[in-house]
Formats: C-alpha cells, sequence, structure tokens
C-alpha cells in the first residue's frame, strides 16, 4: 500500500519530466529549408533550432504576415538573430526557446534576404484551417505584393544593417542598385538626345 501511495506521488513529477525537446535543422544540406517544416509540440516543450549552413535566422511572424516579424505590440517575439555558419564549420550553434502556450499555432520564417519568399517557412502546430502549406504558399506568393506595399515592417526589415548580409557574409546586391542601374542608364539616354539636338543646332 505504501508503494501505491509513493508511485501515485510521483506520477506528476514523471508528467513533468517528460517533456520533449523538438530538433530542427536549419539550412541542412545548404538548402533553404527547415526540418521538418512543422512540429507538434506541448507547453513545456523546447525547440532547439541547429544552424548548418549560411546565414539564417528563426524568426516569429503571422499566419497573415508570413514574412513580417512580429513587434512588442503584437506579441512575445521570438528571434534568433543572425546565425552565420562558415562554409567549413565543424561545429553549429543551437539556439532553443521554450513553448509556454501550445493552444494556438506559432509561425516561424527566416528574414535572409527573400529566403522567407523562397519558401523557408516553419510552424509549430498548425491546423487544418491554418495548415503548414497554407503559411508556406502565403509566403511564397506575396512576392509581388511585398515589395510593392506601403508596410512599415517591409521598410524597417530593409534597414537592419544584418538584413542586407548575404548567405556567405558579404554585401548582397540590393534592389536600389538595380533600380539606379537603370535610372543612370535613362540619364545617359536624355544626355545623347540632347547632345544631339545641339549638333542639330550648330549644324543650322
Amino acid at each position: 500500500m505504501r508503494f501505491a501511495t509513493l508511485l501515485a506521488a510521483l506520477l506528476p513529477v514523471g508528467a513533468a519530466l517528460a517533456q520533449t525537446n523538438h530538433v530542427v535543422k536549419v539550412g541542412e544540406n545548404a538548402g533553404l529549408t527547415f526540418t521538418p517544416t512543422e512540429i507538434t509540440a506541448a507547453a513545456g516543450d523546447s525547440v532547439s533550432f541547429q544552424f548548418l549552413s549560411k546565414n539564417h535566422t528563426v524568426t516569429q511572424s503571422t499566419f497573415a504576415s508570413p514574412c513580417a516579424n512580429l513587434t512588442q505590440a503584437d506579441g512575445t517575439v521570438v528571434d534568433s538573430g543572425f546565425q552565420p555558419v562558415a562554409a567549413n564549420a565543424t561545429s553549429f550553434m543551437q539556439w532553443t526557446f521554450t513553448i509556454n502556450n501550445a493552444s494556438a499555432p506559432l509561425w516561424f520564417y527566416c528574414r535572409q534576404a527573400n529566403h522567407c519568399k523562397a519558401g523557408m517557412v516553419f510552424a509549430i502546430n498548425p491546423t487544418a484551417e491554418k495548415s503548414f502549406a497554407a503559411f508556406q504558399a502565403a509566403a511564397m506568393g506575396t512576392t509581388a505584393s511585398a515589395g510593392t506595399s506601403a508596410s512599415g515592417s517591409a521598410a524597417s526589415a530593409s534597414t537592419r544593417p544584418t538584413a542586407s548580409v548575404s548567405d556567405a557574409g558579404t554585401p548582397s546586391p540590393s534592389a536600389s542598385t538595380t533600380t539606379n542601374g537603370a535610372g543612370s542608364i535613362n540619364v545617359g539616354a536624355g544626355a545623347l538626345l540632347a547632345g544631339l539636338g545641339l549638333v542639330a543646332g550648330l549644324v543650322l
């Protein structure tokens, strides 16, 4: 009887110790991926992200805006920051957080360059109504609108010094570089026309 009482007393302790650590590989095989892409977790579980290549983040977003990070006003923000990995690395950074509330899905993306728009997203406890597939499709399908929207999140992301760092850790070409190039071509054409007009005036 005493043994049965002791066993019953220890059961809640055993249940508490049965929490799971979920391991997610970031950038496995140099890909723009989270592996696995989604997990089912309970409150108290931990999630450990292993950064295996390039320069990625694990950043919390929302189902409605997959490629825009949460702000403090929206709730508690989970963000690993950029975790660069050398090409010849033999040890890898692991970043872990604990799930406090498993009653609603949690959504994440990599905020490096265009990785989110390439489908580099991750979900915890997605549902049939809000599935990982729908979340990833929204991330990849907002490429055109995200670049032309007037949302503050898109503008702020482009001003972060780390956001312009490429996978290799060197500055990457920005959209403004392409735009400036096109603009200089237009100016050159205008100058050419002006020069032709001047020559025509001299001839006349």
